[in-house]
């Protein structure tokens, strides 16, 4: 099983899904269901698996360049390739997707299904506001949103520089040191918990965190931290 449909998070009118590394026809060290085309795998490979992921989507995706900013395309308009780090949408039937191998994929919709968006969530979008950026894009009260946090990595692997928490410090104040524990004269941060930190001083309280550490279980996904070379697996929500 490759694709999984996210269940009694969202509203009726809202679906969403999400990959793993598994059933696919990339060969190691992106074996088997990468959907980067930008990792050195071999393009048919991943062709195939981006045609078998687009048939769970009501239509193609626009597969973006995330290039870890703070920038957010409008999915009904943007074009293959365009620099972004997430995509929001009103309308129907057209997915904002975005690639993880570690970092967060953050999936957001309004309680009365009128708009989703999708965010990458790497640690330097995570502190420059790109959920924050998101919840504006929506055009929704904060209250009305809820939010998924899928399989990322774990806080317990995922060591940082002290810049990393002067960064988060800088954005969210004294509670983002609710995320971080010293580690000699690094930290270990807990991007879930950040970006549930950050969501939830916006004023959005329903967030459904996945607790699969993606360093960790090598079984069914990719790891950038682990691996260093290897695939990306995708996130995806959209309207009906």
């Amino acid at each position: 099983m490759a694709v999984y449909n996210i269940e009694s998070v969202f509203p009726d009118t809202v679906k969403a899904v999400y990959t793993d590394r598994l059933s696919g026809y990339s060969q190691e060290p992106y074996e088997s269901y990468n959907l980067g085309s930008h990792v050195g795998d071999v393009k048919e490979h991943v062709a195939r698996n981006r045609r078998d992921f687009a048939s769970y989507l009501p239509s193609m995706p626009c597969w973006l360049n995330q290039v870890h900013s703070i920038k957010l395309a409008d999915a009904g308009l943007c074009k293959e390739g365009v620099e972004a780090d997430g995509s929001y949408t009103r309308g129907r039937n057209i997915p904002c997707v975005v690639m993880v191998a570690d970092c967060l994929p953050i999936l957001l919709a309004d309680k009365q299904g009128r708009a989703v968006s999708a965010v990458h969530g790497g640690w330097r979008g995570l502190a420059g506001g790109i959920i924050e950026h998101a919840v504006a894009k929506l055009g929704c009260p904060a209250n009305e949103l809820v939010a998924w946090l899928g399989p990322a990595i774990g806080a317990d692997a995922f060591q940082v520089g002290p810049e990393v928490f002067t960064a988060f410090t800088k954005l969210m104040g004294d509670t983002a040191q609710n995320a971080f524990q010293a580690d000699g004269d690094r930290y270990l941060a807990d991007l879930k918990l950040l970006a549930q930190l950050q969501l939830n001083q916006l004023g959005v309280e329903h967030v459904t965190i996945h607790p699969a550490c993606t360093y960790h279980d090598s079984t069914h996904f990719f790891s950038y931290r682990r691996d260093g070379q290897t695939g990306r697996m995708a996130a995806a929500i959209w309207l009906e």
